[in-house]
């Protein structure tokens, strides 16, 4: 099972590699031909999809290898530090970009040949954005992966930028046909800008998800919804002390229940693996472990049995 899961998933990465080589050097040319800055604000945004793209594909190798003496817990943060480095190759694309566009505007003017080859490399571009990032989703969610699912969200917000990229291209030849819309020669510029925002506005969130499994901060309101499923079994008076945390694709929970301390160690083993089962329906493919403690209110106990026969 492990070894189909890592090939699954190093499949996803490398298909995003090779399509984000294919769109950088298609968008560059096309970029440089037209002078549109849009085509080439997209250009860079796909140059730092490819370094995202290898270092995630680097990061899902190294986030398989099984834990060991000095990595207890595996290694799965390696996909949320791979997150977070995207998050600010991003950033540091935006900057440029905005840079740019606000000098297009206000200091020097560039024409730009809204030519068909400008259209056809962000149809294409979109096109291979959508196949991309469903395919990177499907895979993220099915091995919980955070990396990969920042590799799907770079994909799925590059088919908005081209969109918006398409839109400013089209206000260009709109200017060309007529010569009274003189103004929109500035829309490439404008896109870039728009391409900008939105590629922060997106990143900003993922920075956010990537520090908060950093941090091992526990998903909302699953500690809850845990403590409510395991005190519903026959046997286990109270769930708390519940604690969560995410390494990658694994969740690693560890709660402690009360139940009465005269059974039998066989039937508290018992006890504890149905407790494990319940928690897996919450978070499948949890690691769980389960600490019992002996119960010294038995008025407490029994009150809760004799509610559990009516």
């Amino acid at each position: 099972m492990n070894f189909f899961k890592a090939h699954e998933k190093i499949y996803a990465a490398a298909t995003s590699v090779v399509a984000a080589i294919f769109l950088t050097i298609f968008k560059i040319v096309v970029g440089i031909t037209t002078g549109s800055l849009g085509i080439l604000a997209e250009a860079a945004h796909s140059a730092l999809d490819l370094l995202a793209a290898l270092v995630t594909l680097l990061a899902v190798r190294l986030a398989e290898k099984p834990a060991d003496a000095e990595h207890t817990y595996g290694h799965g943060k390696i996909e949320n530090l791979s997150a977070l480095f995207e998050t600010l190759l991003l950033f540091v694309t935006c900057g440029w970009i905005i840079r740019e566009s606000i000098e297009r505007l206000f200091i020097t003017h560039t024409h730009v040949k809204a030519t068909v080859w400008a259209f056809l490399v962000m149809v294409v571009s979109i096109a291979l954005d959508y196949s991309r990032s469903r395919m990177l989703y499907k895979t993220a969610e099915k091995y919980n992966s955070q990396a990969l699912e920042a590799d799907a969200l770079h994909f799925h917000t590059d088919i908005w930028s081209s969109s918006v990229v398409i839109l400013g291209l089209a206000c260009v030849k709109l200017g060309e046909f007529f010569p009274s819309l003189h103004f929109l020669h500035d829309a490439d510029a404008v896109a870039a800008f728009g391409v900008a925002i939105i590629v922060i506005a997106v990143s900003t969130k993922l920075g956010i998800r990537a520090v908060k499994s950093l941090i091992d901060t526990a998903p909302h309101g699953i500690a809850s919804e845990i403590k409510n499923k395991v005190e519903q079994i026959d046997g286990v008076i109270d769930c708390h002390n519940i604690r969560i945390r995410n390494s990658g694709a694994d969740v690693f929970v560890d709660v402690h229940i009360h139940m009465n301390g005269n059974v039998s160690l066989s039937k508290a083993h018992s006890l504890t693996e149905e407790v494990e089962k319940a928690i897996q329906t919450i978070a499948p493919r949890a690691d769980v472990t389960v600490h019992p403690e002996p119960h010294k209110n038995k008025r407490k106990m029994r009150r809760k049995n004799k509610n559990r026969k009516r």
